[in-house]
């Protein structure tokens, strides 16, 4: 691997870890952890460092405070949960820098961790400042990260701590670039990616990217009704689909990059068009040439899009997949997202696909479709996992090369 893992950082008894992990779980209004995922998932690299005789000092950011403190963004709300998963006792002070800190490292027991205040009650974290960052690091020997959904911010406990102090890659962060590496920078092909979304333009960057590197694209959600009215399918317009009449040029510049790469770009056969934006409403699955002008929205594709891109599928090795098909919040216009997603996991059993997804809705669909646990992988990144799929650099992964 081209970057630094713990077992770079040599002996690490004695020494003081300050681990850097995402820890900005959901919560109740009652400060209860509803997701507990992110938690879990960092527990391993604790384990490891502890293992390692290391003294653990867990720091990370929540919510979005502003710079400044306050009990609703408070990572003490999460230290029973973070103790559960450990089994072992969590030491918490409410602040991540200063000799309350210093203190605290110096009393930690062998069978303890610590857990830091929210970085995010700094404004200087955010600014990415290295006076900040000196004083982050200050009482540790070695840093080691396990945010990778961080990783495309360059704030002070991403970058400028990691220049500090002997840096590694956690478990986790090294297991997501490895995931998302061999889904796209170094994948078995033929690669597909399946790319939603309700706007091209939130979009542009991934898209003019894969069209670059995959062999068949999949565009759907309300992205894909630019791409169709692009294409020629004049039954799409802007009373009955979220077509982007400004993206329309831009929507076939793409097809032609997309074109020149040999990348085959896969749009919607048929659609589902329902009466009302609301689950059960009265629906129908008809072809492009018969969308209703008005009184009907585009809200799912049918059996005819499902088949084909399944079909597409199997043609494949590697499938990247970032947003729904359709509205599959609400029943039955998730219809088209389970049915492919269950066809990509049967594929992922049979060892016939590398499967990797990742991205807040799409993970959230995967689970709606009961495959969440199927896939290769499955990245717990929101923006980090964009950027990558955008073919950017990320501070905080760069940081950490060899």
């Amino acid at each position: 691997m081209e970057y630094k893992t713990i077992e770079d950082l040599g002996n690490l008894s004695g020494k003081v870890v300050m681990l850097r992990a995402d820890l900005n779980v959901p919560m109740d209004e009652n400060f209860h952890v509803t997701n507990n995922a992110r938690i879990v998932r960092t527990v391993p690299t604790i384990k490891l460092l502890k293992s390692k005789g290391a003294k653990v000092v867990v720091v990370s950011h929540f919510g979005r405070p502003e710079g400044k403190g306050d009990m609703k963004n408070s990572l003490s709300h999460i230290v029973k949960d973070l103790e559960k998963a450990l089994g072992l006792k969590v030491v918490f002070v409410d602040d991540c820098i200063g000799e309350k800190v210093e203190t605290a490292i110096k009393a930690l027991k062998d069978d303890e961790v610590l857990l830091l205040e929210n970085l995010r009650f700094y404004n200087e974290e955010k600014k990415g400042d290295e006076k900040f960052a000196e004083e982050l690091v200050k009482p540790v020997d070695v840093y080691v990260s396990d945010a990778f959904s961080t990783a495309h911010r360059a704030h002070a406990s991403m970058v400028a701590a990691a220049k500090l102090r002997p840096a590694a890659m956690g478990l986790l962060m090294a297991e997501e670039v490895n995931a998302l590496s061999k889904g796209l920078n170094d994948p078995k092909r033929p690669l597909m990616a399946i790319v939603g979304g309700s706007k091209v333009s939130t979009k542009l960057d991934l898209l003019n990217n894969l069209v670059k590197k995959v062999n068949k694209l999949v565009i759907s959600g309300g992205m894909a009704h630019t791409f169709m009215k692009a294409s020629g399918i004049d039954t799409v317009n802007e009373n009955n689909s979220l077509v982007q009449m400004d993206m329309i040029e831009t929507a076939k510049e793409i097809m032609k990059t997309a074109e020149a790469n040999h990348c085959e770009i896969i749009l919607p056969q048929d659609v589902v068009v329902a009466k009302e934006f609301k689950p059960m409403a009265e629906h129908k699955t008809v072809d492009l040439e018969h969308i209703p002008a008005e009184g009907w929205s585009l809200l799912d594709v049918g059996e005819k899009s499902i088949e084909l891109i399944n079909r597409k599928m199997d043609e494949c090795k590697t499938l990247v997949w970032n947003g729904p098909l359709g509205v599959f919040e609400m029943k039955p216009f998730d219809n088209a997202t389970n049915k492919v997603a269950e066809h990509a996991a049967e594929l992922t059993s049979d060892n016939k696909l590398t499967t990797v997804a990742g991205g807040g809705d799409t993970v959230s669909a995967l689970a709606n479709a009961g495959v969440e646990n199927k896939f290769t992988y499955i990245s717990t990144a929101g923006g980090a996992f964009l950027e990558w799929m955008e073919g950017k650099e990320l501070p905080g992964v760069v940081v950490l090369k060899k």
